[in-house]
């Protein structure tokens, strides 16, 4: 009796050489000249402007300072 499994469609195939990946572009691009997250108000943490009194109130009770409470 054998313990070994059973060879299945899997073991059948040799598996295939392996190509090298090519190593990736080195950018010469001045970094200073691309705007990072930080430039904008998406970056601070600003919400995009939904406009209406509703969504002013709900930006108003999140922005509260907990001493005006």
């Amino acid at each position: 009796m054998s313990t070994a499994p059973a060879p299945g469609p899997r073991d059948s195939k040799t598996p295939e050489p392996r190509r090298p990946q090519p190593k990736p572009a080195l950018v010469f691009d001045d970094p200073l000249d691309q705007q990072s997250s930080d430039d904008t108000d998406r970056g601070w943490g600003e919400r995009a402007p939904a406009g209406g009194s509703a969504a002013d109130l709900a930006r108003f009770l999140d922005e509260k300072p907990p001493h005006h409470i």
